[in-house]
């Protein structure tokens, strides 16, 4: 069995980074029958329960700085969201349907333009949580920060696109915004992609079937998100029995917490 040391995992994420290509072998335990390393894809908590857009503290991976904090707590890849503004015209990073979180009028991602006219969406700004102040990155800004920080770019394609990317009359312009900075990368930046919309899925599968996240980024997690943000010690049944199925790689809320145990769980 292959022994790999936090180093190595460090050496091989830079390696997909660079080449496109993922490790030949995932981090393996120290410790003789124990779980295999998985890799570490950060999310950003979402509060669950009622209006949980009043509480939302817009923690995603989906400017640079959060992605920054991601990378200090240990993550190997992160996922981002990705909306389009009015008629397809620019992809962009972002997870609420909404602007809630952001300056301004709250308007609808989908009727904004992205630079034109006094209400766009490049002049707004987060205005509040960890990251306020940082602006909505367009998703060749995200692509290109995720790799210079030496991660995995997972994208989720959010269902509020759907209605643009099949409309007759924006479809082909829409799908360009969010294929082109993909093909233009892949080969050198390690990219998955995926979406909870059964429709773009199957669309995803069609024009970028090698990228298509399938069982990587298990979710491990099994405490709802809350603001403040809860312990992270509900999690810790879930995250034994995800890791004895050796998944090759997981992804999570509490990004910090699941590296440091995960230190002590597989060496």
């Amino acid at each position: 069995m292959l022994i790999r040391t936090k180093a190595a995992i460090v050496t091989s994420v830079a390696a997909i980074a660079l080449t496109g290509t993922p490790p030949v072998a995932h981090s393996q335990a120290t410790t003789a029958g124990a779980a295999p390393c998985p890799l570490v894809f950060g999310h950003g908590g979402y509060p669950s329960g009622p209006n949980p857009w009043e509480r939302d503290q817009i923690r995603q991976p989906n400017n640079a700085r959060a992605v920054n904090a991601q990378k200090g707590w240990g993550a190997d890849g992160v996922e981002g969201d990705v909306q389009l503004t009015r008629h397809g015209t620019k992809a962009v990073m972002w997870h609420n349907t909404t602007t809630n979180g952001l300056t301004g009028t709250r308007k609808n991602i989908t009727d904004l333009w992205w630079a034109a006219g006094s209400d766009n969406l490049r002049d707004r700004r987060i205005a509040r949580g960890p990251y306020a102040g940082e602006q909505v990155h367009t998703l060749r800004q995200w692509l290109d920060h995720v790799r210079s920080a030496g991660l995995v770019a997972l994208m989720e394609v959010k269902p509020e696109a759907r209605a643009v990317l099949s409309d007759p009359a924006y479809a082909t312009a829409a799908w360009t915004e969010i294929s082109d900075p993909i093909r233009e990368r892949q080969a050198s930046q390690r990219i998955l992609v995926y979406s909870q919309d059964s429709w773009i899925q199957a669309e995803l599968a069609k024009r970028h079937p090698g990228l298509l996240k399938g069982s990587e980024a298990r979710w491990t997690d099994s405490v709802s998100w809350a603001e403040p943000p809860p312990s992270w010690s509900g999690n810790v049944s879930r995250w034994r029995e995800v890791l004895a199925q050796a998944p090759k790689s997981v992804m999570t809320n509490f990004t910090k917490d699941y590296r440091a145990w995960l230190t002590d769980a597989c060496g």
